[in-house]
């Protein structure tokens, strides 16, 4: 299996460009089903260890089922699959580019859950039009356990957020082991006293807020992601929900600018606007490096053929 790999803002992201599996033709989110039914060894082939690692995302390309879209992505991580992934998009658009499949300019992306609309902006950098956000339920306070209470928001960026205003500790990396365990105390009580997305939709995703630590910043957060590991960037779908509870609370007009910080200290630069029905369509940019071309192989005789866990 051949991989290019990059990171955006220090999110890493893995993108199949060779040897993934064949999952034929029809709409994106038929062909995540099967490649999630048929095919779940190739993820954890390529995502977990040895090959890979908990906070690596991986993306294949497979052809579009819009032609007049330039290629169809399918996201997955260390324990199964994502609707979007606002970083990996930006990983995968500087990575195409670094393959010449595409050019400077505006290119359609399709994804299981919409076409987005991506610009590569130079050789490092992209922005994303995402899928329309929107929060679903406000002010929905938890029990934590060996916390209290909790209040946060249930929105859509892409995938589903519990956004949070605090933190029980400065959203730095000496202490991403607290703010996981926070996080992951949040993502219990969410399960325990049943609060979802729409259509009973889990919550996989917990991002955390606080004040911006350099001048440019709107805020920073620490996002959880579903398979344990913090987001190094930003999050481009939990800023897209973040947006999403900005615009709802009128707190962020269209078109002004958000920069968002991650936790180690990267930044995405966002805003949104409304369309004809009203609904917030986020726009995320950010910069993206290749990192790594690679060749992933495997033996007849190794004891983990599919990797760890």
């Amino acid at each position: 299996m051949r991989v290019i790999d990059s990171h955006t803002e220090g999110e890493p992201t893995r993108v199949i460009v060779e040897g993934g599996p064949d999952l034929g033709t029809g709409p994106l989110a038929e062909r995540r089903a099967r490649f999630a039914r048929d095919f779940d060894h190739v993820r954890r082939f390529s995502m977990n260890e040895p090959r890979g690692f908990d906070a690596l995302v991986g993306a294949l390309l497979v052809p579009p089922h819009d032609p007049t879209c330039a290629v169809g992505i399918i996201f997955f991580n260390n324990v199964g699959f994502l609707g979007m992934c606002g970083h990996g998009t930006i990983g995968a658009a500087v990575t195409l580019g670094h393959m010449g499949r595409i050019g400077l300019g505006t290119h359609r992306f399709e994804t299981p859950v919409g076409i987005v609309s991506v610009t590569l902006e130079s050789r490092t950098r992209a922005s994303v039009e995402n899928v329309p956000a929107r929060v679903f339920r406000r002010g929905v306070t938890v029990e934590v356990a060996g916390v209290g209470p909790v209040t946060g928001d249930v929105a859509w960026g892409g995938n589903w957020f519990f956004l949070v205003d605090g933190a029980p500790a400065p959203l730095e990396l000496g202490f991403r082991r607290q703010l996981t365990a926070h996080a992951e105390a949040i993502r219990a009580a969410l399960v325990r006293e049943g609060v979802t997305g729409e259509g009973g939709a889990e919550i996989d995703h917990i991002e955390l807020f606080g004040p911006p630590a350099t001048a440019e910043g709107d805020s920073r957060n620490f996002v959880l992601c579903p398979g344990g590991e913090y987001d190094r960037s930003p999050c481009g779908t939990g800023t897209s929900a973040k947006l999403a509870c900005l615009a709802a609370a009128g707190k962020l007009a269209p078109g002004a600018l958000w920069v968002q910080e991650s936790v180690v200290g990267s930044h995405f630069t966002a805003r949104y606007r409304l369309d004809a029905d009203g609904a917030v369509i986020p726009t995320i940019s950010g910069r993206a490096f290749v990192t790594a071309e690679a060749t992933l192989l495997t033996d007849p005789d190794d004891p983990f053929p599919h990797g760890l866990g």
